[in-house]
């Protein structure tokens, strides 16, 4: 009986795609178990270039997926400068056509450029965009570019790209649900600020830290007017509406430095270190300013947000705890409201 030989390109073949798999799985084990966003999009992209020797790897995501908040929040932005470009949906399905496979192309590739990170500097001669999804929707892609214009040559075999983006895929989704109920654990669902458990601790925090060095403190109790009457009138979707503006104002004109809180219901608390009253009462009247030029359109309508505050300092006499300059605040909010 005669042995079957089989060719040596064949063997050879197999070898190498046996260590190309090797090296895909080797990428999976390496951020299957990262479960945030800087680690994942750092560690996959240096595995994909270090491991298959390609140039240039970056991120493209659509900037109306539900991980751009996400991304945007990572604190090191020298590495979403390089290594992420944020293109429309619109955009993203010019190019890509909405395919679910990888595209690749060595011409024209100008065409290209929007998918690209604004600080790169690339030189190009082929690129291929594998496009990665979260539960069916496409959320952006993994690129991989090449000087060499054969590197990503159209019609090559993409079978090796298609797992790739597979795996990023999946591991995508366990970093994005980690992330979540990381981001639920310290804000509120509604307006994204932080909630009031977290607040209470940064307050106790900037209160040891006011009273060791004499540093002005001030805390900001806010309130609604007439907030169930947004509701009655307009609907809870507008009063929904109503507190996330509200949110939005607080955030937009506060420093760096100061924290914004929702306390609870329509209640808003504002933490202002290095601040005296003077100064915070300027803070308020901007922000009560800013409401009254911007109402909510709502059922061929519109409708302002007024707000009543209190206003605690560190300084003040018997103020001997973060929990004193909170129920301070809260008592001259009180009375503000009731003397409407």
């Amino acid at each position: 009986m005669e042995t079957m030989t089989i060719p040596t390109s064949i063997i050879e073949r197999l070898k190498q795609n046996e260590i190309i798999a090797k090296k895909f799985h080797e990428i999976e084990i390496s951020i299957l178990s990262i479960l945030n966003f800087h680690d994942f999009i750092e560690k996959l992209l240096f595995e994909i270039g270090s491991k298959f020797s390609v140039p240039y790897t970056w991120l493209s995501i659509i900037e109306e997926s539900n991980i751009t908040e996400h991304i945007h929040n990572i604190n090191n932005s020298e590495l979403l400068k390089l290594s992420t470009a944020f293109v429309s949906r619109k955009q993203f399905s010019d190019i890509t056509q909405n395919r679910l496979k990888p595209l690749l192309s060595n011409q024209n590739l100008n065409r290209f450029d929007t998918l690209i990170p604004e600080a790169a500097e690339y030189e190009i001669g082929s690129i291929a965009i594998a496009p990665i999804t979260m539960d069916g929707t496409i959320v952006g892609s993994i690129n991989q570019a090449d000087k060499n214009i054969n590197r990503f040559e159209p019609g090559i075999d993409t079978s090796l790209l298609e797992q790739l983006a597979l795996k990023a895929s999946l591991c995508l989704s366990n970093v994005t649900a980690h992330e979540q109920l990381k981001f639920l654990a310290f804000h509120d669902p509604l307006t994204k600020l932080l909630n009031r458990r977290v607040m209470e601790r940064i307050l106790e925090r900037e209160f040891l830290r006011s009273k060791r060095y004499h540093i002005d403190l001030v805390l900001l109790f806010i309130d609604l007017d007439d907030f169930k009457s947004i509701n009655d009138n307009f609907g809870h979707d507008n009063g929904d509406k109503a507190l996330c503006h509200t949110a939005n104002c607080l955030n937009s004109l506060k420093r760096d430095s100061d924290i914004v809180a929702r306390f609870a219901g329509d209640e808003f608390v504002v933490i202002l270190p290095s601040t005296n009253i003077n100064q915070a009462e300027t803070y308020i009247s901007r922000v009560k300013q800013t409401l009254a030029q911007n109402p909510i359109p709502a059922n061929n309508t519109k409708f302002y947000i007024k707000l009543s505050h209190g206003l605690s300092s560190v300084f003040e006499k018997r103020m001997d705890s973060s929990a004193m300059l909170l129920r301070e605040a809260d008592k001259r909010l009180y009375k503000a409201k009731k003397n409407k």
